[in-house]
């Protein structure tokens, strides 16, 4: 899978719709996409790739594409947008959820649909971005070196 496109992904029916270039035929991008279920594993599609074995040249196509799909599938009775907070920073994906008073977040790198957030409970929205910024921020300077 090439890297993940999260700066087009789009929120819908508990599902985060996550398009990317599948291949490359006739210099034209051809798209699929990958889903992540605010339910996590229990989730019946979650980290699924293209359940619904279309592919297209067009990312609105493949957009609606998996939207017409999760419209007819979806497992999910989502009352709230858990995908509302989400941030994209240096081709990570980042969502930042609340419970109670405290925050969490969900970490996927840029080519797979892995969680690799650190378990750890922050005061503020902000406090957490933050601390994840720094984090890659040194990552990619270790990498640099």
């Amino acid at each position: 899978m090439s890297r993940l496109l999260y700066e087009n992904s789009v929120s819908y029916k508990g599902y985060l719709i996550i398009p990317f270039v599948f291949g490359i035929a006739d210099g034209q991008n051809i798209y699929s996409y990958a889903l992540l279920s605010e339910l996590g594993h229990k989730g019946k599609f979650h980290k699924l790739e293209n359940p619904a074995g279309f592919y297209s040249s067009c990312l609105e196509t493949i957009i609606k594409v998996a939207k017409e799909h999760l419209e007819e599938k979806s497992d999910v009775a989502s009352q709230h947008d858990y995908f509302k907070n989400r941030y994209i920073y240096q081709d990570n994906l980042i969502i930042v959820y609340q419970l109670a008073s405290k925050y969490f977040y969900d970490h996927y790198k840029p080519e797979i649909l892995n969680n690799v957030a650190a378990p750890k409970i922050f005061e503020t929205e902000q406090e957490c971005i933050n601390w994840i910024k720094e984090g890659l921020d040194k990552s990619r300077i270790n990498q640099q070196v």
